[in-house]
């Protein structure tokens, strides 16, 4: 006897998600085992777990497109992720939505050195891109800490930045065009290999949007020439807000830098156990890199040591060769993964004015002691981008709610002396309830009216960047 088919409408509300998303996808690229999409249900934002109802991850922009229109006419929010990376909980899903990965997007599709661009599938790690023009003398620009593993649908979406931003610009600056598909499944080109695109800058605002707007799947991408040569310096100082200071002078000097990092004490001790890098023993110390030609770099590094010594430095060690420059940036690369070798800790992501800087290393230092947690600092100093670490026992009840609002006194300090909650890392949930803060109602009502357009029914990234009040209020009336 013939079995009946079962009716969609009384099937369990995943089973018949799944049976739909099969119909329009390859077998391997839906994920329901809930053994499986355990693996999704966080992202570096460890704190904060949540199984999704499944995970798709297609190979194609057709597919994406498949995907979101089964989900938007089921009514089924979307998470979008890229390689999971993400310290702010940008990619965490919620019960009742489906995580789309474009970690299967990873092929370079076109490189035009002459018009300086290179067009790549956004699931390719950002280290990848540079790798796919270095032998053309090319690079690209943005480096986050993470480029080993963090996708250019993540980069594009938060905006990401790293340590050569302050000469380089962060993503923004680094970005010509995409492909992105909307929520409805409609795939949309903005941009392309050119300089500047016609009419409206919708290419910035999707640059940072968090996954609010669309899916990335594709990115045309400005490459650069390599400098000639490039030559690192290591200052250390006695205290942080005297390395706080020099680079203050520095930026006001007039020397533009291609990076200037920060590490106190408390991260050098950490990193010089993990990576053996031989940084001095002192309580913080700058790494200065410039670039040019030979005399250029001589004339830089010259302003640079004229400055560091009206801060009586207690060492400036200049590099001599390149596995000098290597061993003087190891420990700066090893920075976050030695901080957790040896302690919990939640990575803030505050950005201030550069003269600000040895007021709020002051700050967070008194802050530290009256909270009782220690802090960590590692951080892009050349543009103001900070990366306080507040360690903590995961293990011991109330220690991570303590760190959490001590997180946002950073935060709100950082907003005080003219700053912002973010430079790179995006609003995610760490500071959706924070966004208040720096913004009053008409600015906030004005950036949702945004996502009414491109996403009228609110289904992507939900629970994400604004207040929680606010969008779920907005997303019941949709």
């Amino acid at each position: 006897m013939q079995m009946p088919v079962p009716n969609p409408a009384v099937l369990d509300r995943r089973d018949w998600l799944v049976a739909r998303l099969q119909e329009v996808l390859p077998a391997d690229a839906v994920i329901h085992d809930p053994a499986e999409t355990r693996a999704y249900e966080c992202d570096a934002l460890t704190a904060y777990r949540c199984p999704p109802l499944a995970v798709v991850l297609p190979y194609t922009t057709e597919q994406v497109a498949a995907a979101l229109k089964v989900c938007h006419d089921a009514g089924v929010p979307v998470v979008p992720r890229g390689s999971g990376t993400s310290l702010a909980g940008g990619a965490m899903p919620t019960a009742d939505s489906v995580i789309l990965g474009v970690a299967r997007l990873r092929e370079v599709l076109e490189v035009d050195t002459l018009n300086r661009a290179i067009r790549v599938q956004a699931g390719i790690t950002n280290l990848a891109v540079s790798g796919a023009v270095e032998e053309a003398g090319f690079f690209y620009a943005p480096d986050p800490s993470s480029q080993l593993a963090c996708a250019i649908a993540g980069n594009i979406a938060m905006n990401s930045g790293g340590a050569h931003c302050l000469k380089y610009g962060v993503t923004t600056n680094n970005l010509l065009g995409v492909t992105m598909v909307l929520m409805d499944g409609t795939v949309v080109e903005l941009g392309g290999p050119y300089m500047d695109a016609g009419g409206l800058d919708l290419l910035g605002v999707v640059c940072g949007s968090e996954g609010q707007l669309g899916v990335v799947t594709e990115a045309w991408l400005r490459i650069l020439p390599k400098p000639e040569g490039a030559r690192p310096v290591l200052i250390g100082f006695d205290s942080n807000e005297v390395a706080g200071a020099c680079v203050s002078d520095i930026i006001k000097a007039g020397v533009l830098p291609v990076a200037i990092e920060f590490m106190d004490r408390p991260c050098i001790r950490a990193t010089e156990d993990f990576a053996k890098a031989g940084y001095p023993d002192c309580e913080a110390l700058l790494i200065v890199e410039v670039e040019g030609s030979g005399p250029e770099i001589d004339e830089q590094l010259g302003l640079i040591r004229q400055i560091a010594a009206k801060h009586a430095p207690v060492e400036f060690r200049e590099s001599g060769s390149e596995a000098e420059s290597a061993r003087i940036w190891l420990g700066r690369k090893s920075a976050f993964g030695a901080m957790g070798n040896i302690n919990d800790y939640m990575c803030l992501d505050g950005t201030i004015p550069v003269s600000a800087l040895p007021f709020v290393l002051k700050r967070i230092k008194e802050m530290s002691g009256e909270v009782g947690l220690d802090v960590a600092n590692v951080f892009h100093a050349g543009d103001g981008n900070m990366h306080p670490l507040i360690l903590f026992d995961a293990n011991k009840p109330g220690d991570l709610e303590k760190c959490e609002a001590f997180g946002a006194e950073i935060l709100k300090l950082c907003v005080e002396v003219g700053g912002c909650l973010t430079g790179e890392h995006g609003v995610g949930i760490e500071k959706r309830d924070l966004m208040t803060v720096q913004y009053d109602p008409a600015d906030l009502e004005a950036q949702m009216r945004i996502k009414d357009v491109f996403d009228p029914r609110w289904l992507l990234n939900p629970a994400k960047v604004f207040p929680l009040a606010a969008s779920d209020t907005r997303r019941a009336a949709a």
